[in-house]
């Protein structure tokens, strides 16, 4: 009987250098939402592959990064407790031909973890191989990694090669997810987390990262096949209300119908989406707010 193999992988890195990209990419669908911005996963995002003969768990952990505020800790915290958790960590880098500041924070992190970890340089179709060999030089000396693997995930270059090395780390084990699972995350997170991409896209730097949505309800016509879905954009400041509203509602206008393409995909049924936006001045340091926008400590 062949073999069956299963585990837990995280990813880690600094912010925005392409880990929510490369999870989307390994699953074939859109799991975590992804942005310019840095520091736009904010919790652990548990995403599933199964194949033939393994299933990994990916988790894909907020940005690495020093906290300035109460928000701040709690994505440290989130990222740091999955080291020693998982069979395998994947630690993301862009190919530059020195350490950054940033990814010599994460490697300071990472220091006394036990768990193998694989170096994994994204955006290589931004540099010439001479480069790239450099990047790999250079890093190999700062970590001793299980592993080097370039890859591209916005080209989906090398990410077989990736999977095969992923592979290899997974110890024997059941299958824990059904094979047709994706995610673990409650179709209201995912929802939430689709406005917040979009309002971020859109309001591009107009906006500070202190936006967050709840999904203030969300329930199926009993007589016809239409999810009701109402959301509250909060916002850190008055000035901030207005740029989300837009002149004449136009923006939050363009934020509910890019948000409601994508959440008819998860949904699989049509969508009328209703926003609000309200200002919450400095939810990001406030521990009620942070639970009750889903950022619990008691859930690291």
């Amino acid at each position: 009987m062949k073999k069956f193999h299963s585990g837990f992988v995280a990813l880690i890195g600094r912010p925005n250098v392409g880990k929510s990209t490369l999870m989307n990419c390994l699953i074939g669908e859109k799991i975590a939402i992804t942005s310019h911005k840095p520091q736009t996963t904010r919790n652990k995002i548990t995403s599933i592959l199964t194949k033939d003969d393994f299933q990994c768990v990916f988790l894909d952990t907020p940005g690495i990064h020093k906290p300035k505020s109460k928000l701040g800790e709690y994505m440290m915290r989130s990222a740091e407790t999955t080291f020693n958790e998982v069979d395998l960590v994947l630690m993301l880098i862009e190919p530059t031909t020195e350490v950054q500041t940033m990814d010599e924070y994460v490697l300071e992190r990472i220091k006394n973890v036990k768990t193998p970890v694989v170096l994994v340089i994204n955006k290589i179709d931004t540099v010439e191989r001479e480069a790239l060999l450099e990047v790999i030089s250079v890093y190999s000396k700062a970590y001793p990694f299980a592993e080097v693997v370039p890859i591209s995930a916005m080209k989906d270059r090398n990410t077989g090669e990736l999977l095969e090395v992923i592979r290899k780390y997974l110890p024997e084990g059941p299958q824990y997810f059904p094979a047709d699972m994706v995610t673990d995350q409650p179709e209201r997170q995912i929802a939430s987390e689709i406005i917040r991409e979009k309002a971020l896209y859109l309001l591009q730097d107009e906006v500070p990262h202190g936006i967050a949505v709840e999904i203030m309800s969300m329930k199926k016509r009993p007589d016809k096949d239409i999810v009701d879905v109402q959301a509250t954009i909060y916002c850190e400041r008055d000035s901030h209300k207005g740029i989300i509203i837009g002149k004449q509602g136009a923006m939050l206008k363009r934020i509910g119908s890019t948000a409601r393409y994508d959440m008819q995909r998860l949904l699989g049924s049509p969508i009328y989406l209703q926003l609000w936006v309200k200002v919450k001045k400095d939810w990001r340091d406030s521990d009620f707010l942070l639970k009750n926008f889903g950022y619990d400590k008691k859930n690291i």
